[in-house]
């Protein structure tokens, strides 16, 4: 599976940019996405912060995968501006019939596939061996551009999952 996604980032943002992530239930249809890219595009070309433009960027990755970008380095992002893009993302649920706020669900990379997996299971998932200390794993916890490139698919045992499991590290 292909995971290069850092080349599609913009250049011109800060690295201290801040980054939502918002993982989907499932893996949107082509049409589908399509569609949101379309919605993301228009979202942002017109995403504002108390009047000002907000230089921001949204991505669909690996189909499932929102990601919001707002560099801050020229004006901030308000509550005001932070709800409108909680409201796209509500939008984008109520439209698509999908679930982008659980947030005890977490996704890693199972046989070449993102594999979506109930924190209540993680135990289990390791003492069967579905997972190890090398599985990659989506640390949705990012909050900027620099942690997104680099710590955002990581492998367990790099994560705070590693105190949570038993794997063998």
């Amino acid at each position: 599976m292909n995971l290069e996604y850092k080349h599609l980032l913009p250049e011109n943002f800060d690295g201290q940019s801040r980054v939502w992530v918002y993982q989907c239930n499932r893996v949107f249809s082509l049409s589908e996405a399509l569609d949101i890219e379309q919605l993301l595009e228009t979202f942002t070309a017109q995403w504002k912060s108390h009047g000002t433009p907000v230089k921001g960027a949204a991505f669909l990755f690996f189909g499932q995968f929102i990601i919001l970008m707002a560099d801050e380095t020229g004006a901030g992002v308000s509550g005001c501006s932070t709800d409108s893009s909680v409201r796209l993302i509500k939008d984008i649920e109520q439209l698509y019939k999908v679930n982008m706020f659980d947030r005890t669900s977490l996704a890693f990379v199972i046989k070449e596939k993102i594999q979506l997996l109930p924190l209540a299971q993680l135990a289990y998932a390791a003492e069967n061996g579905f997972i190890d200390a090398d599985t990659l794993y989506f640390n949705n916890l990012v909050q900027t551009k620099e942690e997104l490139e680099n710590n955002w698919i990581i492998p367990v045992k790099q994560s705070w999952l590693s105190n949570r499991i038993p794997v063998k590290l």
